[in-house]
């Protein structure tokens, strides 16, 4: 998902948000925003995660906070409740940690505006005895990069004229699942491309059948299915010439998208 959260036990505690570690194995808060650590009683607890609950939506959050233990400073609640805005949902692949008035933040925005604007609107919500770490970079272009890289122009393959997979074309596969994994789950676009081959509307239907198991492999192994859409684009967005073996090789093919 975007930001998971984590709560940071320490001698004046607090929260923090995280995601999923890629090298942590598959469970039920998979792309959820998790929430642990110790928070002063329940009326904290049942704050900040009533706020969450709004932010994210309640199936969303999974809770591993524990109560007691800690001494938070004045109005720490109150505090939380109103650093705990909108503007964290720009950030993916995230972690908030609180420890006292010391708050880091970590994560990739998509441009220097949003990481600017995230950080000014935790300090704005919070008093001056509160310091930030931003620690958030601009990285959804590098992400692209990554996914771009990792396919390398090879062919995702499927046997002729079907949907259907090859060996070859899940060994490819089990690569991305390791990158997007790694890049924190973020959100993408599967999208399918034909070459100009017979009729138009039936040559959609079959990239969009491809994209479509392309999808529901990266599922069945870990990638969250609602990070995944699958787009057909048929023959429309050609990257080589239809007249050889060669360019319709390369114009059937299967392209990950970030979406903002």
């Amino acid at each position: 998902m975007k930001l998971r959260m984590l709560a940071a036990a320490s001698l004046l505690c607090l929260v923090h948000v995280c995601a999923q570690a890629a090298d942590e194995p598959a469970d039920a808060s998979a792309g959820k925003v998790v929430v642990s650590g110790m928070v002063p009683d329940e009326a904290s607890r049942a704050a900040v995660l009533g706020r969450l609950r709004e932010l994210y939506g309640a199936e969303n959050i999974v809770d591993r906070l524990e109560v007691g233990g800690v001494v938070p400073p004045p109005n720490w609640t109150e505090y939380m409740t109103k650093m705990l805005g909108p503007g964290l949902k720009q950030v993916s692949n995230g972690q908030l940690r609180v420890n006292g008035t010391q708050i880091a933040i970590r994560g990739n925005v998509s441009n220097e505006a949003a990481r600017q604007q995230v950080a000014s609107g935790m300090a704005t919500a919070l008093n001056p005895t509160y310091s930030i770490d931003n620690a958030l970079v601009v990285a959804a272009k590098g992400a692209q990069n990554r996914l771009d890289d990792t396919l390398s122009n090879r062919t995702i393959e499927f046997e002729t004229g079907s949907a259907t997979l090859t060996p070859k074309g899940k060994a490819i596969l089990d690569e991305m699942r390791v990158v997007i994994k790694e890049l924190g789950m973020p959100r993408l676009q599967v999208i399918g491309h034909t070459d100009s081959t017979g009729n138009r509307l039936a040559n959609v239907g079959l990239s969009l059948a491809r994209a479509g198991s392309v999808r529901d492999y990266l599922i069945e192994r870990g990638v969250p299915a609602e990070t995944l859409g699958a787009v057909g684009s048929g023959p429309d967005f050609p990257v080589a010439s239809n007249d050889t073996a060669e360019g319709r090789a390369k114009n059937r093919r299967i392209e990950f998208r970030l979406v903002n």
